[in-house]
């Protein structure tokens, strides 16, 4: 994961105003691009270097992000961090995230038996 150009899209976020629908999405699409490159270094970058505002602004792709690479391991990090960053989780109600992308990896393993 290159952690230089994911702090750039979300340097880019922060300065997007969300009315521009068009700007947001492509922010949006960038970090999923760098966030589903190299799932265990994303994974390490989780654990290690990820700050408080950054695991915020995951939030609004993570499901996105498990819906392109299905990964229990990274939804399991990422519900690990939930202790480290408890006001990130209250506000931006990050359990209820980690339930959607929990139960669409859910509905994934149910699906590709049939």
């Amino acid at each position: 994961m290159d952690i230089n150009s994911f702090r750039e899209v979300i340097k880019q976020r922060e300065e997007t105003n969300d009315e521009w629908t068009y700007g947001v999405e492509q922010c949006w699409k960038k970090e999923i691009e760098i966030l589903t490159e190299d799932i265990p270094s994303t994974i390490s970058f989780l654990k290690n270097d990820c700050t408080a505002e950054e695991y915020s602004w995951i939030s609004e792709v993570i499901d996105d992000v498990v819906e392109k690479v299905p990964s229990r391991e990274l939804i399991q990090c990422y519900k690990d961090i939930m202790i480290k960053f408890p006001e990130e989780c209250a506000k931006y109600n990050i359990a209820g995230v980690i339930e959607i992308c929990e139960n669409f990896l859910k509905w994934e393993e149910e699906n590709s038996k049939k």
